[in-house]
This record gives structure tokens, C-alpha cells and sequence, in this order.
């Protein structure tokens, strides 16, 4: 998503990534970001809850006009209760772990998507 965005800004179109994932979104460094500290799948509110969507998008959609640096990420204040208990468990180091450590090093799906980038990237695109 954050290539993306940063492909449409080179060429023009504003762009807004908004998120539930701090750690993703910083790796990503889109043009401009909105982070809402709420379960993955809820970045716009919790389900049922129409009022607060409503409010998580339009102050989303502010930062067009308050977000002029390149990288600029917001933190909207909203919190989800945690009667559910999805923070401590995605906190929880005792289960460990499994993810790889984010890096910069590019991945491919193939051999030919890394043969096409490598291609672009020579010819200066």
C-alpha cells in the first residue's frame, strides 16, 4: 500500500494510508499516514459502531490539509476497550514471537518479478 501511494503522489494524486499496524506503516513510509491503535481488520472502528467510523474517517481525511511533509503519521485518539483482552494478547511475549525482523532488503514472488525490477531500476525507474 505504501508503494503504491508513493507511486500516485509522484505523479500528482494525494494519497492517505490509514492503519492499525505502527510498526508496518513506519516500515512502509507512505507520503502521509493515519495510525488508529486498534485491533488489525478495524482501522476505521470497531463493527456496528457507525458514529465512531464516521469520525475515525473525517479525521483520517483531515490530514490532506494538515499533513504537508513527506512521512508525516498521525496518532488519532481512539481507543478500543480492551474488555476483550486483544491487546495483552498480541503483547504477550511468552508465546513467542514467529515473525521474521523487518528489513530493507527487497523480496520477490519469483525469479522474473526480480529480473523486472532489477531491469527498472537500471533504466533509471
Amino acid at each position: 500500500m505504501s508503494l503504491v501511494a508513493r507511486y500516485l503522489e509522484e505523479r500528482g494524486l494525494p494519497t492517505l494510508c490509514m492503519a492499525s499496524a505502527l510498526d508496518i506503516i513506519k516500515a512502509g513510509w507512505p507520503p502521509r499516514a493515519v495510525f488508529v491503535d486498534y485491533p488489525l481488520g478495524h482501522t476505521t472502528g470497531k463493527p456496528f459502531a457507525p458514529a465512531e467510523q464516521l469520525a475515525i474517517v473525517r479525521q483520517g481525511l483531515a490530514g490532506f490539509e494538515t499533513m504537508t511533509q513527506p512521512g508525516s503519521l498521525s496518532h488519532l485518539d481512539f481507543r478500543w476497550a480492551d474488555d476483550d483482552g486483544w491487546k495483552a494478547a498480541e503483547d504477550d511475549t511468552a508465546r513467542g514471537d514467529q515473525r521474521q525482523p523487518r528489513d530493507t532488503t527487497p523480496r520477490y514472488q519469483t525469479e522474473a518479478d526480480r529480473q523486472l525490477a532489477k531491469a527498472r531500476l537500471a533504466a533509471g525507474g
